[in-house]
């Protein structure tokens, strides 16, 4: 296996996942990052992100000594021949991605670099960003100093983010440069995946377009969770059934209160965006981000219904991160209902194992409990908003006692609704019977 001297541009969960999982591949790895405290803490060993696995990879990295922190981009252009770009690519007020910091980080290693070097585009952008990329690169090619441009898109999923980067199910590698395909390739070749070789706008769109249809497929099974509501059927049978047929597949097909966390919101809008500046209208993705929008609504007029009004009445959530495994709250569902609840006048308690001082942090009208039980105590209702093993595994006898009223809304179909029904919980789910 080839080894290579790699540099890595951000150290957010992409960046940081990246560096550690190609230093633990045997590679030479600099991860960089702008933000100096990110850095200490980094090389002191505490993580900005919380993954599991993540910080064990990363001491077992430093200990190896292939593994460094720096916020110096000419520690990493010095050093190395390949630069992954990593930086964050949020959603910015016209729906659109902001690239602002990705040309910011190429902008820096064209003006360091004092080799060839390979610039590797990790971060989620738009398709037509690597021209641009390249161009703005190219302004500084002369006869020592010359770039290659790669789109190499990530599909790390948080909470197992470690285990999609080593045991993926494909790497997309986009470029003109045949020398460059073959060095990626060369990288990855270890992993024993197929490898997807294209130019540059075909392995950007391949990321929307992933992105954009697992979105779909999550809104689609919810529409037809809402629909079982109305005519009586199963969701969680119907879903069974779908899924055996394998042109469709089970994954994504759990019904609950929508997707959220930080790619499919900002990912679905993007491909909208960029359809739109087409002149195209994507009335598809129109219709996914409706339904998802309008699935939170739709669990608070369910406990409006069942509470007979919410003004005065305490509620609480279990699960605050956008999925299990992740600190992450970025478009979480918790955030959406926290913010209705508070507005109609409720007192919200919660509780998520790794993602209560962000939470903190946002809402100040939020009290925040050492565990579920706190949470429970006192309640008219509870709503699963996370699906953390935490909450699967309870005393629910004791919960059911601590209630004011025992209301349970399952907003991820993931607790064993007959038998809270058999203790005596007024159960609700999202198309269950």
């Amino acid at each position: 296996m080839d080894k290579f001297r790699i540099g890595i541009i951000g150290t957010g969960y992409v960046g940081l996942v990246t560096g550690a999982c190609l230093s633990d591949m045997g590679h030479t790895v600099y991860c960089m990052d702008i933000d100096e405290k990110v850095i200490k803490d980094l090389k002191s060993g505490q993580l900005p992100i919380y993954e599991p696995g993540l910080a064990e990879l990363v001491a077992q990295g430093k200990e190896r000594g292939n593994l460094f922190f720096t916020t110096y981009i000419e520690e990493v252009t010095d050093n190395c021949e390949i630069i992954y770009l990593a930086v964050g690519t949020p959603q910015s007020l016209d729906g659109g991605a902001d690239l602002s910091q990705i040309y910011e980080a190429a902008r820096s290693i064209r003006d360091s670099a004092s080799r060839h070097t390979i610039v590797v585009t990790k971060s989620t952008v738009p398709v037509g960003t690597g021209g641009g990329l390249q161009h703005l690169l190219a302004e500084r090619e002369d006869n020592e100093v010359s770039f290659s441009y790669v789109s190499n898109p990530e599909f790390l999923r948080e909470g197992s983010a470690i285990k999609d980067f080593l045991e993926p199910d494909r790497i997309i590698i986009g470029s003109s440069d045949e020398e460059s395909l073959d060095k990626m390739e060369s990288i990855y070749r270890p992993l024993g995946v197929p490898m997807v070789r294209t130019d540059v706008k075909s392995a950007e769109m391949i990321k929307y377009a992933s992105n954009a249809f697992l979105a779909t497929k999550i809104s689609f099974i919810n529409e037809i969770a809402n629909v079982c509501e109305e005519v009586g059927a199963d969701i969680d049978v119907v879903a069974q059934g779908m899924g055996m047929d394998k042109r469709i597949g089970t994954s994504f097909l759990k019904a609950g209160i929508g997707y959220g966390g930080s790619c499919f919101p900002k990912d679905v809008q993007a491909l909208k965006q960029l359809a739109g500046n087409t002149g195209y209208v994507f009335q598809l993705l129109n219709s996914v981000i409706e339904v998802n929008n309008l699935q939170k609504s739709r669990m608070l007029v369910k406990i409006k219904k069942k509470l007979g009004g919410l003004y005065g009445a305490t509620i609480g959530l279990w699960g605050l991160s956008f999925k299990p495994n992740t600190d992450d709250i970025r478009e979480a569902s918790s955030l959406v209902l926290i913010k209705l609840l508070l507005n109609e006048g409720v007192k919200v308690k919660a509780y998520d194992p790794v993602a209560m001082e962000k939470c903190r942090l946002l809402y100040k009208g939020v009290h925040c409990c050492q565990d579920p039980y706190q949470v429970a105590e006192g309640c008219d209702a509870l709503i699963l908003v996370t699906e953390w093993d935490c909450f699967l595994d309870l005393d629910y006898t004791r919960i059911l006692k601590s209630m004011n009223r025992p209301y349970i809304f399952d907003g991820r179909n993931a607790l064993e609704h007959l038998k809270l029904r058999a203790l005596g919980f007024e159960y609700e789910g999202v198309g269950r019977k």
